[in-house]
């Protein structure tokens, strides 16, 4: 099953909006793009609830994402995988995945995890 370019662009758009602190911090924002169910396993290895993402204090985010991908599982069910560098005191590298679904040809986040990138 191909992915088309308008899924790929869209999935992609809506992954990196993650990461942009206009948008991350924005809870209307976050309340459209996260599915009721949504769950995280942190690069920390914390788990996070849809309701603690969307409470998060603003904050700055210095990230850059590599090796973006996306595939589709089922007809509406995608695969995004990719690796962040975010900068804190150093770089953090992380192996990321994430889990959309479309529902009423809306895309929504449901699943995410960060896995830590020994150096």
């Amino acid at each position: 099953m191909e992915i088309t370019h308008t899924d790929f662009d869209k999935l992609r758009e809506l992954e990196e909006s993650l990461w942009r602190a206009e948008t991350r911090f924005d809870p209307e924002y976050m309340n459209r793009v996260l599915s009721p169910d949504f769950i995280e396993f942190g690069r920390s290895g914390r788990v996070y609830r849809r309701e603690e993402i969307i409470a998060m204090s603003a904050g700055e985010i210095d990230a850059t994402l590599k090796d973006f991908n996306a595939r589709l599982i089922d007809t509406n069910v995608a695969l995004v995988t990719y690796i962040s560098e975010v900068k804190y005191a150093q770089i953090e590298i992380a192996n990321r995945s994430s889990l959309w679904t479309r529902t009423n040809g809306r895309w929504q986040i449901r699943f995410h995890q960060g896995t830590p990138v020994a150096r």
